[in-house]
């Protein structure tokens, strides 16, 4: 059982290095709290690598991948309109406070379950089932998942910390958008790369919005400075 958890941990730590879910935990941990995030994702791998053990080991059939993908999509788009709309709730007072770690904590685990259903890692660890010991297979990738995932973690909970929160929550709901769109185009595309280059063509398309919006609010501050330099000068008789 030894060599399948270290198997199965090294297999599935290397295939999460630059996935989407890397990307998904760096969004959540801009908004929430790191631990509510891990946690979330943790639940959620458990479960999804215990499908996938089963099915590797004992099932052998296939799911219907392309749909869940579809859902997963949708899923994000939500999650980036919530995200843009804002929370209601405010983390000051205590009650509200709970039900704002509750709801995080759902919309964690249940994003992180419908993307990885069907997703590379699962995959790896379905076929890795069908060879090697099913439970040292689901530690492994369960924890080589959530080791990877939790250095995205820590990226998006520094940069919380040092980024304004206008910018936090712009950035994470273009972030939720460009997943969703990845998810999306998967699932009506698969076997293709539909999914990377519209996230992609969004994620570009964000950046050069948000830099055009930058330097006219630039050209405008300069002009209304200029003005204001005008305005103030004396007339020389």
């Amino acid at each position: 059982m030894l060599a399948a958890i270290l198997l199965s941990f090294g297999v599935i730590f290397v295939a999460e290095l630059g996935d989407k879910s890397q990307l998904m935990a760096m969004t959540f941990a801009l908004r929430y709290r790191w631990w509510v995030v891990l946690g979330g994702i943790t639940v959620a791998t458990t479960l999804v690598h215990l499908v996938s053990v089963a099915v590797g080991h004992y099932l052998g059939v296939a799911l219907p991948t392309a749909a869940i993908s579809i859902v997963g999509g949708i899923a994000f788009l939500i999650f980036g309109l919530w995200t843009l709309r804002g929370d209601d709730l405010t983390d000051d007072e205590q009650n509200k406070a709970g039900r704002v770690t509750r709801s995080a904590f759902i919309a964690v685990a249940s994003a992180f379950f419908l993307a990885e259903l069907g997703d590379k890692t699962m995959l790896a660890t379905i076929t890795l089932a069908t060879d090697n010991d099913w439970i040292g297979v689901w530690i492994g990738s369960t924890v080589g998942m959530v080791a990877a995932d939790a250095l995205a973690i820590i990226v998006g909970s520094v940069l919380g910390k040092h980024l304004p929160d206008g910018f936090i929550k712009i950035g994470a709901a273009v972030l939720f958008f460009v997943i969703g769109i990845w998810l999306l185009l998967e699932g009506i595309f698969p076997d293709s790369s539909a999914g990377i280059i519209g996230g992609g063509v969004v994620l570009a398309v964000s950046v050069l919005g948000a830099l055009a919006r930058m330097i006219w609010k630039r050209s405008r501050a300069t002009d209304s400075a200029t003005h204001l330099v005008d305005d103030n000068r004396t007339p020389i008789d």
